[in-house]
């Protein structure tokens, strides 16, 4: 018995060896990073994606293909939660949108309380630590190299300010009420508290 590789509308085979592969492991995707590969997926992948990777009934389907512009975030979330649900369970799916929400809406007012989080220790940061060693610890930036990269570029970000300079320290002072929220790009966002 054979199939076709599953590709994206690009081309782009989706697999464990391409860049930003998706994993069924929580220990190797957890829930809030499943569930924004399948928000962050192609427009024209969302229908064919719906009908491969969840059981939402095909009239539903059309109905979200037939969604164009912004309102195609509608189809994207109903992936997103489908397939992490089935993945993951209802209340990991749940979590998961809930966070997305949250960083993804205006920050300002948001539960923050559901973002992936990370407890760093408080004499780390009382001490100072480079924005590049924070983001690669974490996990947001594959390496300190690329961290100093997405600077330059002007993508990464502490408590919605732009990190300009590499020799900028982050320390205790830039924990706020919610921890120090971080973003790498527009679509990466992860939470640190002191712990």
């Amino acid at each position: 018995m054979t199939f076709p590789l599953l590709t994206t509308s690009g081309g782009a085979k989706m697999g464990k060896t391409a860049q930003g592969a998706v994993w069924l492991d929580p220990s190797l995707c957890g829930p809030y990073d499943f569930y924004q590969y399948w928000v962050d997926c192609d427009d024209r992948d969302v229908g064919r994606f719906l009908r491969v990777y969840t059981f939402v009934p095909l009239d539903e389907i059309a109905r979200l293909e037939r969604l164009r512009d912004s309102e195609i975030n509608e189809a994207k979330r109903v992936l997103a939660f489908e397939a992490t649900r089935l993945a993951h369970g209802e209340a990991a799916a749940a979590e998961a949108r809930a966070a997305s929400a949250a960083a993804f809406g205006a920050i300002g007012g948001k539960d923050l309380q559901s973002l992936p989080t990370t407890a760093f220790p408080r004499e780390r940061l009382e001490a100072g630590i480079a924005p590049a060693e924070l983001f690669t610890l974490i996990g947001l930036t594959p390496s300190r190299g690329e961290a100093k990269r997405l600077i330059q570029q002007g993508g990464l970000y502490v408590n919605d300010e732009r990190i300009v300079s590499p020799e900028r320290m982050l320390t205790a002072e830039d924990l706020g009420p919610e921890g120090m929220i971080l973003k790498a790009g527009k679509k990466k966002i992860y939470r640190v508290v002191a712990g």
